[in-house]
């Protein structure tokens, strides 16, 4: 009897053990992350080599690949016609098409693009009559794209003039066979707006800092950009092109084409200029889609994580971090209710220091959470452009206080509709956000 009594303690001990330890890495998740990401960055400045930033070269007219600039488009009279127009004035590249996929637009876009194909003779169209979204768009313009390497660029994208040539300096090399996108870095056209400064910043952050880092550790990354990307053709031939019942398509076949073995890229030296929200809602809206997009992505491959681990080693790392990732916001949410809840029964009972008491631990636990924050972003600013959005320093900390509060409650509020997915009641149609003329 004491040999079982014993037997009891140990594992009861050992349980209470276990669950202390993953309770502290949720707890820490937010903090540790932030200092991983900030450390990758840093490992990208100054350890990895062939980083290609500045490693580019003009390829001559006559050597030039062909590249489709695909315009998936639903309704995009206000920037359609400003987009296409700079492509063929601007950008630093002979041999290209514009393909315009007109996604049933109930607006004047077929207009548009019928007008801008009296001046330029490169600038195709196909009209899909009823909407079912960019993925579906993007599937039936790729085989009818005559290049063999796809840009994907939405109506309100701009690229910087030399942004073909430094994509297809990815793909020229040997050691570059198995590259089947490199996607660009993200920099926000409107922002006039606190909302819009306030998205510089996080973007900064995220393509600065996490992607830098993914591309240190793994020389991959979790997701494209769908608003800028150049995909070759025959990787998404292989992967049987993009899943068109999914939230987000890019994050998708990011992880469609690791799973087979391709190597996604990150360029952080080709800049592309786009629009973001500018209301409160519309961001929303965005966030949550993002959100699904990833627990979807989670879902669909969880399973040959967990049945082949040593197969698909090379990508376990980002399952690992998106599984933190999710597991940390049902968890956040639970606890700030269990905190909420408490708090308020302490200040019915008039348990006054039992609130301060909590307010002061909980100060604590999210200084260190915005030091950590402060970090990253700091070394975002600092390497992103060289320095020059140092100047949107200030408006750190409504990101840190307002993005990573939005990331949990996206990611919980959008579980059941991804796992809806999953189980075949997706749908990939999409309602384009309301555009603003930006002022010249």
């Amino acid at each position: 009897m004491l040999d079982v009594f014993i037997d009891s303690v140990l594992k009861a001990t050992m349980g209470q053990t276990i669950l202390n330890i993953v309770l502290l890495i949720l707890c820490l998740y937010p903090i540790v992350g932030s200092f991983f990401w900030f450390a990758g960055a840093l490992s990208y400045r100054f350890l990895k080599t062939n980083k290609r930033d500045t490693d580019w070269q003009n390829i001559p007219a006559e050597q030039q690949p062909m590249i489709t600039i695909m315009i998936p488009a639903h309704n995009e009279e206000v920037m359609l016609a400003d987009t296409i127009t700079y492509l063929f004035e601007e950008l630093n590249y002979e041999n290209f098409e514009v393909l315009v996929m007109n996604d049933g637009s109930t607006d004047r876009t077929a207009a548009i693009i019928s007008d801008l194909q009296t001046q330029y003779s490169r600038l195709r169209t196909i009209e899909i009559l009823k909407n079912k979204g960019k993925a579906h768009a993007f599937n039936i313009g790729m085989h009818f794209a005559q290049g063999d390497y796809i840009l994907s660029n939405d109506a309100d994208t701009i690229p910087e003039p030399d942004a073909l040539m430094k994509y297809m300096n990815f793909f020229m090399r040997d050691r570059d066979m198995n590259t089947s996108a490199v996607t660009a870095n993200m920099d926000v056209q409107n922002r006039t707006s606190l909302l819009g400064k306030s998205q510089t910043v996080e973007f900064t952050s995220i393509v600065g800092v996490i992607k830098r880092s993914q591309t240190a550790i793994n020389d991959s990354m979790y997701a494209y950009s769908g608003a800028n990307t150049l995909y070759k053709k025959d990787f998404l031939i292989d992967v049987g092109g993009f899943r068109q019942n999914r939230a987000t398509e890019d994050i998708s076949i990011a992880w469609d084409h690791q799973m087979i073995g391709a190597v996604p890229r990150f360029a952080p030296n080709v800049i592309f200029h786009m629009n973001v929200p500018d209301t409160l809602w519309d961001l929303y809206k965005q966030r949550k889609r993002w959100a699904q997009g990833g627990t979807e992505v989670w879902l669909t491959n969880i399973k040959k994580f967990i049945l082949h681990p040593i197969a698909h080693r090379y990508q376990l790392s980002m399952f690992i971090d998106s599984t933190l990732s999710i597991v940390w916001s049902f968890f956040f949410m639970l606890t700030s209710l269990a905190f909420l809840t408490t708090m308020g029964i302490f200040l019915i009972t008039g348990n006054y220091d039992r609130v301060l008491h909590g307010l002061a631990m909980s100060f604590i636990f999210v200084t260190f959470e915005l030091f950590a924050g402060f970090m990253q972003l700091l070394a975002a600013l600092l390497l992103d452009h060289h320095g020059a959005k140092l100047k949107y320093l200030f408006f750190a900390p409504l990101y840190m206080l307002f993005y990573w509060m939005v990331n949990p409650v996206t990611v919980v509020m959008t579980f059941i509709p991804a796992l809806k997915t999953i189980l075949g009641f997706g749908s990939g149609t999409w309602v384009s956000p309301k555009r603003q003329a930006l002022k010249k």
